[in-house]
């Protein structure tokens, strides 16, 4: 049961997103404002993920996606790349404690064989760990690609159709969906810090007819009251789906 005593009490919880997706941006940023380090900035990102996460599972939400290491990341200079595995790794063991007090389960999507050995070790371990918790599903992006995933979703239906276990004209969105990385809900809401107006690749099949939330607030900045406004926003949406909803007749025609 989810306690919603504080903040989102007045509203109805159908009226909340099953699935929240994030594109955490602006650690680099946050920390430049600062006259900090980068790395600053991502460990002040990694305090964010516990905030958020806990105040989700206090709500019920089903699914948390993180975008936390894109596969284009690759790209950064190697210093910060170390950074950023080793700081996986702590944050992997370090919220063991924080995912098994709030009964949250570790799944992770991704290119993941790409991860250094002891990140993936970490990540591999948590995962296990939490696998029993029955509460939100806290899901870390990590070395993802939304094209690299459709590309993996593609050669698994073609390794099928070259076996004779599938025909191409079997294959349906239904069939694509079912072969990405975690298939399940789409994500409800899409919220994306820093205010950049794009997706960045991240979950292209899925986000077809999600919503959108952009914040200026910087990763490390987004809190709770951050969390509750892009939630209180989703709650006033009419999610139509490519339909119309209480359309007048003679507004489409006889």
């Amino acid at each position: 049961m989810s306690d919603r005593g504080s903040g989102l009490a007045d509203i109805p919880a159908d009226k909340l997103p099953r699935h929240l997706a994030i594109i955490m941006d602006g650690n680099g940023r946050w920390a430049q404002q600062r006259g900090l380090l980068r790395t600053s900035g991502h460990d002040a990102g990694a305090k964010t993920i516990r905030t958020v996460t806990t105040e989700c599972a206090r709500l019920g939400l089903e699914q948390l996606t993180l975008y936390a290491f894109s596969h284009e990341n690759w790209k950064r200079p190697q210093r910060e790349i170390d950074y950023l595995m080793r700081l996986l790794k702590r944050f992997l063991i370090g919220e063991r404690p924080t995912l098994a007090e709030n009964d949250v389960r570790l799944t992770a999507i991704g290119r993941l064989d790409s991860l250094p050995d002891a990140a993936r070790a970490a990540l591999d371990e948590t995962i296990a760990l939490s696998a029993d918790n029955g509460g939100l599903n806290l899901c870390l992006a990590l070395s993802y690609g939304a094209r690299a995933e459709l590309v993996d979703a593609f050669r698994v239906l073609g390794t099928r159709i070259a076996a004779g276990e599938l025909a191409p004209e079997d294959i349906d969105e239904a069939l694509i969906s079912a072969s990405l990385y975690q298939p399940g809900r789409d994500p409800d809401l899409l919220v994306r810090t820093a205010g950049e107006m794009r997706v960045s690749n991240f979950l292209l099949w899925q986000i077809s007819y999600t919503e959108l939330h952009v914040t200026d607030a910087c990763w490390p900045d987004f809190d709770v009251a951050e969390l509750h406004a892009a939630l209180r926003a989703y709650a006033t949406r009419t999610r139509k789906y490519g339909g119309l909803v209480d359309a007048p007749r003679d507004a489409v025609g006889p």
